[in-house]
C-alpha cells in the first residue's frame, strides 16, 4: 500500500506541471502582460512607461516560456512561467496583481466556502441516496415512474433558476432569510440556510438518478436473489446488502465533488454574496488576475488528485478483494 501511494504521488508531479502549462498558455493566449497592466491601471490611455513599470514590479517583464537573450539554464528559468509556477509546488502563491497576499486570502475565504459546501455535500448525499433507495424499493411502480420524471425535470432546470427563484420566493416574498451577505458567529446561519437549500435541491435530480441506476444494477445480482430466497425482507436487503455493495461506485461519484468543498461553488457564492473561494475566483477572472486564477486551478488539481488517491485507498477498506501492487 505504501509503495502504491508513493507511486501515485510521483505520478501527480507531471500532471500538475501539465495543468500549469495548459493554464498558463490558455490565459496568455487571451491576454498579454500589456493588456493585464492596462486593466489593472484602470485608465483608457496609459503611458508606456507606466505599463513597463507595472510589469517590472510584478515580474511580467520577461519572456513567457523561453528567454533567448539569457545564457545556459537562465533561458528557461528567467521566464514568467518558471518564476510564477515553480514556487506553487511548495504552496507559495505569491501576491495577486492588486498586491494582496494570495495565501492569506485563500486561508481567510476557505471558511465561508466550507460553511456552504460541507452541509450541501452531507445533506445532498443523504437525500439523494435515501430517495434513490425509496424509488428502488418501489421499482416498476407508479411512485418509481413519478420519481424518475421528477428527477429528469429537476435536472432540466438551470441552477440559476433555483438561485434566483429561491431568492425571490424565500427572501423577497416570504422575508424568511436575507437575500445575500455573510455574517459572523451564530448569525451566519441565517445567511447559509438558503444557499445550502438551493445547493441540495439543485443536485437531487442528477444524484438520485445516478444512485438509482447503481442500486438497480446491484439488486439484479445473484447474491441478492440468494438472500431473497432465504426469506430476507426487501428493506433489510436494500440497506444491509445492496447499499453496502454499492459503496465503490458511490465513492467514485463522491470524489468528484471533493475539490468543490474547498474551492467553493462559483454561482452560489457569487449570487449570495458569500466571501468564499468561489466568488474569489470569479472576481479574479473578471479582473483578469492571472496570479489568482492560476493558484485556484493548481489547488483544484491538487485536491482532485488527493481525492482520487483517497478513493483508491477506500476501495480496499470497503472491498477486501482489492489489493494494490
Amino acid at each position: 500500500m505504501l509503495a502504491y501511494i508513493v507511486r501515485r504521488l510521483l505520478y501527480a508531479i507531471p500532471i500538475l506541471i501539465g495543468v500549469n502549462v495548459i493554464t498558463f498558455a490558455l490565459f496568455f493566449v487571451v491576454n498579454s502582460p500589456d493588456d493585464m497592466a492596462r486593466m489593472q491601471l484602470g485608465v483608457k490611455r496609459v503611458m508606456p512607461e507606466a505599463v513597463e513599470k507595472w510589469k517590472a514590479e510584478r515580474g511580467y517583464d520577461q519572456p513567457l516560456f523561453w528567454n533567448g537573450a539569457a545564457a545556459g539554464l537562465d533561458k528557461a528559468t528567467e521566464t514568467i512561467f518558471f518564476k510564477k509556477s515553480v514556487r506553487m509546488f511548495v504552496f507559495d502563491f505569491g501576491r495577486a496583481d492588486d498586491g494582496r497576499d494570495i495565501s492569506r486570502e485563500i486561508s481567510t475565504r476557505m471558511g465561508p466556502s466550507l460553511a456552504v459546501a460541507v452541509p450541501v455535500f452531507i445533506l445532498g448525499l443523504f437525500v439523494t441516496i435515501s430517495f434513490a433507495l425509496l424509488l428502488v424499493y418501489f421499482r416498476a411502480s407508479y411512485l418509481d415512474t413519478a420519481g424518475v420524471v421528477l428527477c429528469v425535470g429537476l435536472m432540466s432546470i438551470s441552477a440559476l433558476f433555483y438561485i434566483i427563484g429561491g431568492q425571490w420566493l424565500v427572501s423577497k416574498v416570504w422575508h424568511l432569510v436575507p437575500i445575500s451577505g455573510y455574517g459572523e458567529g451564530l448569525t451566519v446561519a441565517k445567511f447559509l440556510v438558503l444557499p445550502v437549500a438551493v445547493g441540495v435541491i439543485g443536485g437531487i435530480g442528477a444524484g438520485t438518478r445516478w444512485y438509482r441506476t447503481i442500486f438497480l444494477e446491484e439488486i439484479g445480482k445473484d447474491y441478492v436473489r440468494t438472500a431473497r430466497a432465504k426469506g430476507l425482507s426487501e428493506r433489510l436487503l436494500l440497506f444491509r446488502h445492496v447499499l453496502r455493495n454499492a459503496l465503490i461506485p458511490i465513492l467514485t461519484g463522491v470524489v468528484v465533488v471533493i475539490p468543490a468543498l474547498f474551492t467553493g461553488n462559483l454561482l452560489i457564492e457569487s449570487f449570495f454574496g458569500i466571501p468564499g473561494l468561489g466568488s474569489y475566483t470569479i472576481e479574479a477572472i473578471n479582473a483578469q488576475d492571472f496570479a489568482i486564477v492560476r493558484s485556484m486551478v493548481f489547488i483544484g488539481s491538487v485536491l482532485y488528485i488527493i481525492g482520487l488517491l483517497l478513493t483508491d485507498i477506500s476501495y480496499a477498506l470497503v472491498d477486501p478483494r482489492i489489493r494494490f501492487q
